[in-house]
């Protein structure tokens, strides 16, 4: 059941951050008094990025078929993103008879539910859409020294314990995957030092046999165990990742993600490590690198025990199974279509601003994209009519003009905001 969000913004609110978007931001704080505000600017520049991922999903029916559901994972509220909008694309020419964004079973993970209408033997349609972030980029600056390896997965908080456990394809309690990771550990206490090791050695180990599979023989079993022997692609570096992590009783998981590649790509697998007191820790295993900033990516999914025990194959290298899903669809009439990453299903993510700005600034944005995007996805598949409708179609219109307006190369925070704060006001408008 949807929660209606709340109407925590209001008009003032525009009027201040419009007053003080006005005055250039100040490289040392101080003081702007503007008649009965007094307003202190930290001095501390964050840096901003909007990001959107191109999504092309085309899906082919085998028999005739009655309307179906697809489910495609969307960009949850996580870390340090916020989830702005989402576009379907003129092109698109799925008959969709109406599609909503959901909360998923597992917290924060959302999906786009998309219903199509009745397709008919080898029909092939496209769906094609945007979705576009607001990031604010973490540089793990305040990452401590030094955290001791804890010895008992009660160290650790209820709702983080799950990520110690061995799964399907993430099988830290298998005796060579538990060797291993008693090697790196040798003689290392620190879990920031042994996170090094773990995302140096996924990418690195065995490396001719990756190449050999990139070139040569195709992809295989994308598991931890397999991993270790062979060597494997992001899914399977991210699960090696994990179950070294795990063994060493560090809760860990494997994240989807869409990265700004400059070249099309199916689908990309992260890592995440739980640094105690501290948080989530992300990890590119399959780039050997740790920590890795937030910036050049969109999280899509994190993924759960249930994900990695009902994995599935790759759509476009058949021998390379135990991949966690992206994409459910209701019936077995229509599969998605995949050739290559030059037609058929694709994706690619864009950086289509970035913008360093005062500290003080970047709450103020936040927490209003993430009211907007909560009024968007409460309101989105509504049968809205009248009134009403009118009000959501103004206020998704503004939430494209704050995207656009982001993009300016003048004015950009204040073109944002102020069109954000519109689209605020016209989803308040709304009486159901």
């Amino acid at each position: 059941m949807k929660n209606k969000p709340k109407k925590t913004f209001t008009i003032c609110s525009i009027v201040f951050f419009l007053v003080i978007a006005s005055f250039p931001i100040a490289s040392n704080a101080k003081t702007i008094d503007i008649e009965s505000l007094n307003i202190e600017l930290s001095g501390i520049t964050e840096d901003l990025y909007l990001l959107h991922g191109e999504h092309y999903l085309y899906i082919e029916a085998s028999k005739n078929t009655s309307s179906f559901n697809v489910k495609y994972a969307f960009p949850p509220d996580y870390g340090y993103q916020i989830p702005i909008f989402l576009e379907i694309l003129d092109d698109t020419n799925a008959s969709i008879i109406n599609y909503e964004i959901i909360n998923d079973t597992n917290e924060p993970n959302k999906v786009i539910n998309f219903t199509i209408d009745n397709m008919k033997k080898d029909e092939r349609v496209l769906i094609h859409f945007n979705c576009w972030v607001l990031i604010k980029n973490h540089d793990y600056s305040d990452l401590p020294d030094k955290v001791s390896i804890p010895k008992k997965a009660d160290d650790y908080p209820d709702e983080v314990q799950q990520w110690l456990n061995a799964s399907k394809v993430v099988q830290s309690d298998k005796f060579l995957l538990k060797r291993k990771a008693r090697q790196l550990k040798f003689l290392t206490f620190d879990v920031l030092k042994l996170a090094n090791k773990i995302a140096k050695f996924s990418r690195e180990h065995r490396y001719l046999l990756f190449l050999l599979q990139y070139y040569i023989f195709g992809y295989r079993a994308q598991d931890a165990l397999t991993t270790l022997l062979i060597n494997g692609e992001c899914p399977g570096r991210s699960h090696l990742g994990c179950a070294l992590f795990r063994a060493n009783n560090i809760p860990a998981r494997v994240l989807l993600a869409n990265p700004t590649y400059n070249f099309a790509f199916e689908m990309h697998y992260m890592t995440e490590y739980y640094l105690q007191d501290y948080d989530w820790v992300l990890t590119e295993v399959h780039g050997g690198k740790t920590p890795h900033e937030p910036k050049n990516q969109i999280i899509l999914r994190i993924c759960h025990p249930e994900d990695e025990n009902n994995t599935q194959t790759d759509f476009i290298y058949p021998k390379m199974k135990y991949i966690e899903r992206w994409l459910w669809i209701d019936t077995e009439n229509v599969t998605p279509y995949y050739v290559n990453l030059k037609e058929g299903s694709r994706i690619k993510t864009f950086e289509d601003k970035k913008i360093a700005v005062d500290s003080v600034y970047t709450g103020h944005v936040m927490n209003l994209t993430r009211d907007v995007y909560n009024q968007f996805q409460y309101y989105q598949g509504m049968n809205l009519t009248g009134e009403n409708k009118g009000y959501f179609e103004n206020a998704t219109n503004y939430q494209m003009d704050a995207i656009n307006g982001l993009k300016e190369p003048m004015n950009p925070l204040f073109n944002y905001y102020f069109n954000m704060g519109s689209a605020h006001e016209e989803y308040n408008k709304i009486m159901i």
